[in-house]
């Protein structure tokens, strides 16, 4: 395709030479039987093993993940959640915008660089495969970390809902037109760690690092530990001020690091709580259905395997700590001036054969043909012209400019939303029923910053970023059954810098063996304003990733 460019990793190694080091994996992807509620099911795996494994490296490293396709009646695609892609924004594997589907018995390689720390996480990122299991744990480590010496260990310990039916069956069932109500699937139980106990060894005097990961399909966790504080140093890859804090709330696809103290005279062990949060808004002061927190789990920290591993305890009421309160380490200033606003309202809406959507600004989001990177690749000066991209909500931001993003909620639910690319600046989030966003909003001088946040019932949230990482990025909601009903909009970020950009061959090889072009606009055609062949309606009927053999 197109060459225009020195390819990134080339400058990357004459930069930092022998520092770093190439971590590679090599991938199939596989159906597994698991039942890690007790219950067995089909999962998806890695190397006919589940749950996925974990991908590690340091900062300055390149991670390559050589993606096999093994399952035989679905295609999948790769999404490392909350990395940057500087550079490498063909490997950010969200299928349908970054990449072609990949279809059974294919391989794709995954190439880019582990240029900032933190605690992250990858998940398929094709029609809502995660929920079946696709998903693990990526670290980075950082040999600056400003708390490194203030633990002693680090253990990961992530949070999940959990189905027992497959996604196929779960979207077929909310994407239907007997569903007025816009319903989601409700969870069968809660999961710590994909079916672990919840036992976590420690050691009496040691402090040890969490690194907390929300891998739901939908709903948030709390958590909270029975005898200790937990002291948060970063969220989603992003170090805060130490703050002590009794309670968290994390929303779908958020990660909080918190560092949690042993006691020197530790003569028991010690419970903690993971609770389920499937309320619409658990602070609504006047619920539309009573709350209820029917899943949870009580882990341990366990000191001694001969103590007690059997308490609970009980959480009077759920108060977390505000997470839109928390300093960043750095003390980075907001961005301004801003240059261009894009506000988003977003509530849910129907399609014109009358199926639950949801919709950005009355639009959903509906997938098209030609991956729209591909279609900023080639389409020329004309790749700043957004009615060339479909129904797809995309949005031009230009090279070095401050973007303001607006969100304002208008249903009675609490919604995480993800950007794709950025760690955003979160300036204000206020509680439900504030309202729709103002000019004259009071706003953080010193916000933090993270990938997801939660948006409040009947409220906005404000974000901010510097537009200084060219590419294609989704920005939706991190609940998985909306992101199907199409609460996703798409950020065009430096055009200009992507026309010519270089293409991967495997990954154009993928798109051949699907039928699908890969070159001009949404639909293929080479006038940026050609519309034949626009995918302008939902589809009536659900597939999701099944594999489904061009003609």
């Amino acid at each position: 395709m197109y060459r225009g460019h020195l390819p990134f990793f080339i400058v990357l190694a004459q930069a930092i030479g022998s520092l770093a080091k190439n971590v590679e994996y090599d991938w199939n992807v596989t159906w597994v039987f698991a039942s890690p509620d007790g219950f067995g099911r089909p999962v998806i795996g890695i190397n006919d093993e589940w749950p996925c494994p974990k991908i590690e490296a340091d900062v300055g490293d390149l991670v390559t993940v050589n993606l096999n396709n093994q399952l035989g009646n679905e295609t999948t695609g790769l999404h490392f959640h909350g990395i940057n892609q500087v550079n490498t924004n063909s490997m950010d594997g969200a299928v349908g915008t970054n990449q072609c589907p990949l279809a059974p018995n294919l391989t794709v390689k995954y190439k880019f660089y582990a240029d900032e720390p933190g605690t992250y996480w990858y998940h398929s990122h094709d029609m809502g495969q995660y929920p079946d299991g696709f998903r693990g744990p990526l670290i980075i480590h950082d040999t600056d970390d400003p708390y490194k010496d203030d633990f002693d260990e680090e253990v990961i310990l992530t949070m999940s809902d959990w189905y027992r039916d497959q996604t196929l069956t779960l979207m077929t069932a909310m994407i239907n037109p007997n569903n007025t109500q816009f319903a989601p699937p409700l969870p069968n139980s809660t999961l710590v760690n994909d079916g672990g106990d919840g036992h976590i060894s420690v050691e009496a005097g040691k402090t040890y690092r969490l690194r907390m990961i929300n891998w739901s399909a939908m709903f948030s966790t709390f958590i909270q530990f029975e005898d200790f504080n937990m002291d948060v140093i970063a969220i989603d890859a992003t170090y805060v001020k130490r703050q002590s804090v009794k309670q968290l709330r994390i929303s779908a696809a958020q990660r909080t690091d918190v560092l949690i103290k042993i006691p020197d005279d530790a003569d028991k062990n010690y419970p903690y709580l993971v609770v389920l949060d499937i309320n619409q808004d658990y602070a609504a002061k006047k619920p539309a259905r009573p709350i209820s927190y029917p899943f949870n789990i009580t882990g341990m920290l366990v000191t001694d395997d001969n103590k007690d591993k059997n308490g609970t305890f009980d959480i009077k009421t759920m108060d977390p700590y505000d997470d839109a309160g928390f300093s960043p380490y750095d003390d980075e200033d907001v961005y301004g001036p801003v240059d261009k606003q894009w506000i988003l309202n977003f509530d849910y809406c129907f399609d014109v054969n009358d199926y639950p959507r949801a919709c950005f600004n009355d639009t959903t989001y509906i997938s098209q043909k030609v991956p729209a990177l591909y279609s900023a690749a080639s389409l020329g000066d004309n790749n700043t012209q957004t009615k060339a991209y479909g129904p797809t909500g995309a949005f031009v931001a230009e090279y070095g400019e401050v973007l303001e993003i607006i969100v304002n909620n208008h249903n009675d639910a609490i919604h995480p939303f993800h950007l794709h690319g950025h760690q955003f600046q979160v300036l204000a989030r206020p509680e439900s029923d504030a309202g729709n966003w103002s000019a004259d909003v009071e706003i953080n001088d010193t916000p933090p910053r993270r990938d997801t946040v939660a948006v409040n019932s009947k409220s906005y949230a404000v974000f901010r970023i510097k537009a200084d990482n060219p590419g294609v990025y989704l920005f939706h909601c991190h609940v998985e059954w909306h992101v199907e009903m199409g609460l996703t909009a798409t950020l065009l970020e430096a055009p200009d810098k992507l026309v010519n950009y270089t293409i991967p061959q495997d990954h154009l090889d993928a798109c051949d063996a699907m039928g699908i072009p890969t070159t001009g606009n949404a639909a293929g055609n080479e006038d940026w304003d050609d519309t034949d062949g626009f995918v302008t309606v939902p589809p009536t009927e659900y597939t999701g990733s099944l594999y489904i053999q061009s003609s």
